[in-house]
């Protein structure tokens, strides 16, 4: 039988002058998870939003929260976000001077643990800490910004991946995050893709749930 992707609709797209009827609409939707992307301004050239607007999400949200945190110093925080909700928490391979450490801090906050990799960086960069992850994030768009184009290098880095984690015998997901949509969807998923991230695809189309929808079916 065909295991459904995982559809994690990114509510940095969403409109935040209504954000509790979007997260609403989430919770009815098919959608598995719901992506947060945290910036802080010097990782990546953007500011997206921090732990008072996570609570908030945390309180209506019935779905798990899936934290990719584009920021310095990563480590400093992990507590914090797991007090305030977080159920994944990705930090990047480029932030983290002692990674394999993050990752252990990240497990023993009962969260699960995930890298995230911008698209220069080397896939064979894991290769050492692979077993140890729940989640690998293959950025397909520079981070930073919402609304990109998917980079179709993409494609062969998630492939890439996907042996190496056969190799390791890693139970790591991998999740794939920039310029993802229904026409692009079953190339991911084929190329070894078990999760999505979607943000202007579904909050920017006539109708979200039925979008969320038609990227389930890929």
């Amino acid at each position: 039988m065909c295991v459904k992707p995982i559809i994690a609709p990114s509510l940095l797209s969403a409109n935040f002058n209504r954000l509790g009827e979007e997260i609403q609409m989430l919770n009815r939707s098919e959608a598995d998870w719901i992506h947060l992307d945290v910036m802080d301004g010097v990782f990546v050239p953007n500011i997206s939003f921090g732990m008072p607007v996570i609570k908030a999400v945390r309180q209506l949200a019935e779905k798990p929260l899936d934290t990719h945190l584009m920021i310095v110093q990563p480590e400093r925080y992990i507590q914090v976000f797991k007090e305030i909700g977080c159920d994944l928490l990705t930090v990047h391979w480029e932030a983290c001077t002692h990674l394999h450490r993050t990752i252990a801090q990240i497990k023993e906050n009962d969260m699960l643990a995930g890298v995230a990799l911008n698209p220069h960086t080397p896939v064979s960069s894991l290769e050492d800490v692979i077993q140890d992850l729940d989640l690998v994030l293959i950025m397909s768009v520079n981070p930073g910004f919402g609304g990109q184009k998917f980079i179709s290098r993409s494609l062969h880095r998630i492939s890439e991946l996907r042996k190496m984690i056969e190799r390791n015998n890693s139970n790591a997901l991998i999740e794939v995050d920039g310029g993802v949509n229904v026409d692009n969807m079953k190339d991911i998923i084929n190329a070894g893709a078990d999760a999505v991230v979607a943000g202007n695809a579904v909050f920017k189309s006539e109708n979200p749930e039925e979008t969320i929808q038609k990227l389930k079916q890929r």
